[in-house]
């Protein structure tokens, strides 16, 4: 072994498993170890205290393994300084760039210590400033490199804060819980007592809402949560606002009758003349103010001025006006909106939920709720520690929820 270090980590390593999961990255990058100290709390809400000397075949593997240990919250002891390197072209990193968490970061230049903005999974740090001004450090995407921009290289120099337990909605039971096997009226309820602190905190509540919405009739209980304020973004693809608007213009969802759910007659056109009538329009806002479009989810996101992001992919129809095809231009305008969130509900969408997920800080709780477990631990194997699932049908979860939220909400 030629390369070593010494890191500590703080927290509930054995009841999280955080410690067994440390250790198995150390043995999966090839490297080895020895726990050196180790001070397990004596009362349940104590956190334990462990120091590890690891070691690894040489520098470059051992600063790839400090990356991903950090990942887990683990910090080196003797931490240095920051080592820079320049962009050489648009769009590419340097060779060794610091790859990042979306926990709460600080960064060390010159001996001083400066906060991270903006955490986000999987970007580089980039470092700017002026002769006369304190450095910024950021979150750069690797999109939004520029030739000559400074970043951060190796894991020298840096530090992460994983969030309390209580911030990571710890009511939800720690991840490796069998989500459908949890009382959904207990948990409902804990979601509406969450958004109802968030509210209250001042902070927003974002919505990733996938088309299940509109195609389990539970559209009308979205709209009740808009008109009461407890949505206040909402993530989504062409697919949502499309058979919302679908259903609002014709009583169908993919040609099915919202009533009767029984197909109709030319139903299966319905969703592409939805499509034309918004893009005659100009577009959502649009067939909002000429009355083309009076009801259904999107009408309550314009009606309230609620702000959303719409983001297309390649099997789209259409796609509306307002979606962003572009899809980097579509992750800058999710990025420009996750100022300010404070809980973040994630509804039948494994794609969106996924995308927003990498974009949010880890300080943010969140919620995925899918009828499929496997999209509701997807997000745990993205390395998503701030998530919990419920693992339910969308329609009836928001039909509780409404209940929970909305004064004289009756079901739709």
């Amino acid at each position: 072994m030629g390369a070593r270090e010494t890191v500590e980590v703080t927290g509930h390593l054995m009841d999280s498993g955080i410690l067994s999961r440390i250790l198995d990255d150390i043995r999966d990058y090839g490297g080895d170890y020895v726990i050196e100290k180790f001070d397990v709390g004596h009362e349940t809400n104590d956190p334990s205290r462990a120091r590890i000397s690891i070691e690894a075949e040489d520098d470059g593997r051992l600063q790839r393994l400090l990356m991903r240990l950090q990942t887990r919250g683990v910090n080196q002891v003797a931490v240095g300084n920051a080592v820079l390197a320049h962009a050489e072209l648009d769009g590419v990193l340097p060779d060794g760039f610091y790859s990042t968490t979306n926990l709460e970061t600080r960064v060390c230049l010159d001996g001083r210590w400066f906060d991270v903005e903006n955490p986000e999974m999987d970007c580089g740090l980039l470092v700017a400033g002026s002769d006369t001004d304190d450095p910024r450090v950021r979150t750069i995407p690797m999109s939004d490199v520029r030739s000559g921009m400074q970043i951060v290289v190796g894991a020298s120099g840096i530090q992460v804060s994983v969030p309390a337990p209580a911030s990571l909605g710890e009511a939800f039971g720690p991840p490796s819980d069998s989500p459908h096997e949890r009382p959904q009226t207990v948990l409902v309820r804990q979601v509406a007592d969450a958004m109802r602190q968030t509210r209250a905190d001042g902070k927003r509540v974002l919505w990733v809402a996938g088309p299940g919405i509109v195609h389990t009739g539970a559209a009308p209980a979205m709209v009740a949560l808009i008109g009461a304020g407890f949505v206040d973004v909402v993530f989504a693809g062409n697919a949502l606002a499309t058979h919302d608007i679908e259903s609002a213009l014709y009583g169908t969802a993919l040609g099915i009758d919202m009533n009767t759910a029984q197909g109709v007659e030319h139903g299966h056109e319905h969703h592409v003349r939805a499509l034309n009538t918004i893009r005659k329009a100009g577009s959502i806002g649009a067939a909002v103010a000429d009355g083309t479009l009076g009801s259904g989810i999107m009408h309550a996101l314009v009606s309230h001025e609620k702000r959303y992001v719409l983001v297309g992919s390649v099997r789209d129809d259409g796609p509306l006006p307002d979606v962003h095809t572009d899809v980097i231009e579509g992750q800058r305008a999710m990025r420009a909106e996750i100022h300010d969130i404070g809980y973040c509900l994630m509804l039948a969408t494994q794609l969106h939920s996924v995308a927003t997920s990498n974009i949010l800080p880890a300080t943010v709780p969140l919620v995925c709720v899918d009828l499929n477990p496997v999209t509701v631990t997807k997000l745990a194997d993205r390395g998503t520690s701030h998530g919990r699932g419920i693992v339910t049908d969308v329609g009836l979860f928001l039909e509780q929820l409404a209940l929970e939220l909305v004064p004289d909400y009756r079901r739709g």
